[in-house]
């Protein structure tokens, strides 16, 4: 008989988006286990789910894009498995019943009431494809929280329980886990709540059952669900069998499966040189978005001595110049830990690019400001070769951004009137004469006079006060990702009652016309 253990994931809001059909994207074909994200809406019948009954879920609500959003960061998520990823059903037909699992992405959720998802555990090897759910209307239509529920909600299939955070004196804080940090290397735990978090991935720590029941993710993974870690790339000794990754200028891709996976690469130096060496995790856009990899990076000479080591904190990708003598060099690729978590869940794919020489675009810096309901935007250039264009980018959530407008190369100012009364984000995509490109730092600007933020006290006792320049609706969530209260407010000063509610961390989100603006908030 099945143990028939039920998960759920809490976290809801109502919000409509147009559909699109999903893009066939598969992330390891050669797999045979397989989890199948389906964006297509699905007819179910399942013992496990309302008792057998029949019932219809609806297209997942989103666009094109932001699919293929979710898949990137829940394929990451799965990388250093030996995994399929697939959102194309005849991919998941032709895999063996007791080997995949079909997550079923959908607005159709009022079947089960107050939760951004739910699944039962160890149900990816029963072979009788009783799915899991996500439900994107609880999550906002937001890509960055459906995929985190997607790879919390697989991890129960796969047989994980929740990670939970303890005080010392082994009293439960989190039963979901909200990590530490912020900004690029914030963490938190995929089986936590990861949905304000940058950098997420598998854990072996505590479990709501106790502080000293600790669960160890990958091991549990890799020896419940017939399927291990993905044959490992690149041996890690430094020797003539060494991967041989080219001379002067050379580039690869590889996977740190585990926390004990180094990959190894040699290259030849033909003639004393500048070498420019970056080491890229996975990210959407060209940034860090989305990593789950904090690499590391050491150089080696070709008598095996450690000539530097290269881990900065504050950032998960690794970019240096170095002046290097003619000879051979290895380098040794690893995933690492920082200031808000260890080495453990630091693991995924990642790419290097050598340059020998200096890049002919060094440096790249834009600025802005918002003046009258312009945006005026200044950047400078450092360059050793000439510029071939120059593009200013624009977006609306700092992922996704297109073409604003194409400037003279000489030029380095635009200013303009903006069409919506939003936050924007811009950046400059720049190509030399040959046909390098590079791009700016990203800022973000708004018109201030039409677009005052909402001022929030975020250290409360009984009243959380919100100043409003506008009227709003928001939804308190606790620390654990479960919905507290919502409500409409309305301009100016307002006050929502927290009296009764336990101290600790919530979660306020704001959503109006022009803005949606989230805030940490910690109640005596």
């Amino acid at each position: 008989m099945k143990n028939f253990t039920l998960i759920i994931l809490a976290l809801c809001a109502n919000l409509t988006l147009s559909y699109a059909q999903a893009p066939k994207l598969s992330s390891w074909s050669s797999a045979q286990a397989t989890l199948f994200l389906d964006f297509d809406g699905q007819s179910v019948q399942s013992a496990g789910w309302r008792s057998g009954a029949y019932f219809e879920c609806a297209p997942s609500g989103l666009n094109t894009a932001q699919i293929t959003e979710v898949y990137n960061r829940v394929a990451e998520d799965f990388r250093p498995f030996n995994i399929n990823i697939t959102t194309d059903s005849t991919v998941f037909l032709a895999a063996p019943v007791s080997n995949r699992m079909r997550i079923i992405v959908t607005p159709t959720s009022a079947w089960y009431t107050g939760v951004g998802g739910v699944s039962y555990i160890g149900s990816f090897t029963w072979g009788d494809d009783t799915p899991g759910f996500v439900f994107t209307d609880r999550l906002l239509y937001n890509p960055k929280f459906i995929a985190e529920c997607c790879s919390h909600e697989s991890g129960h299939t796969l047989g994980l329980a929740h990670q939970s955070s303890y005080d010392n004196n082994c009293n439960l804080t989190q039963t979901y886990s909200l990590g530490a940090g912020t900004g690029e290397t914030s963490w938190a735990p995929v089986m936590g709540n990861s949905y304000y978090s940058n950098m997420t991935g598998w854990n072996d720590g505590p479990t709501p059952y106790g502080c000293t029941s600790t669960q160890d993710n990958l091991t549990t993974i890799i020896s419940l669900n017939g399927f291990g870690y993905r044959t490992d790339d690149y041996d890690e000794q430094l020797d003539n069998n060494t991967f041989l990754a080219g001379t002067n200028t050379f580039s690869a891709e590889g996977i740190i499966s585990h926390n004990t996976d180094k990959d190894a690469f040699r290259f030849t130096m033909t003639a004393k040189a500048l070498l420019h060496l970056e080491v890229k995790p996975f990210g959407l856009n060209e940034t860090n978005t989305g990593a789950n990899l904090d690499v590391m990076v050491k150089l080696y000479d070709a008598s095996k001595t450690l000539i530097q080591t290269y881990n900065p904190l504050d950032k998960m990708n690794i970019t240096f110049d170095s002046t290097l003598n003619a000879g051979l060099y290895y380098l040794v690729i690893s995933g690492t830990g920082n200031n808000n978590t260890g080495d453990y869940g630091s693991i995924g794919s990642y790419s290097i690019t050598a340059v020998r020489g200096a890049l002919p675009i060094r440096d790249i810096a834009l600025t802005g400001k918002s003046e009258n309901n312009k945006h005026s935007l200044h950047w400078n250039i450092i360059a050793d070769e000439p510029i071939k264009t120059q593009t200013l980018e624009v977006s609306e959530d700092g992922i996704h951004f297109s073409a604003l407008t194409q400037t003279p190369t000489n030029n380095r100012n635009f200013s303009y009137t903006p069409w919506k009364s939003k936050i924007l984000y811009y950046r400059l995509n720049v190509v030399s004469e040959i046909d390098q490109q590079a791009y700016s730092n990203i800022i973000a600007l708004r018109a201030t006079e039409k677009l005052p933020s909402f001022q929030v006290s975020t250290l409360v006792q009984n009243d959380l006060l919100v100043n409003a320049p506008e009227t709003y609706q928001y939804i308190l969530f606790d620390g654990n990702g479960r919905l507290i209260m919502k409500g409409n407010g309305t301009k100016g000063l307002n006050h929502i009652n927290l009296q009764g509610k336990p101290s600790g961390i919530y979660v306020l989100q704001i959503n109006s016309n022009n803005l949606t603006q989230t805030e940490k908030i910690l109640r005596q």
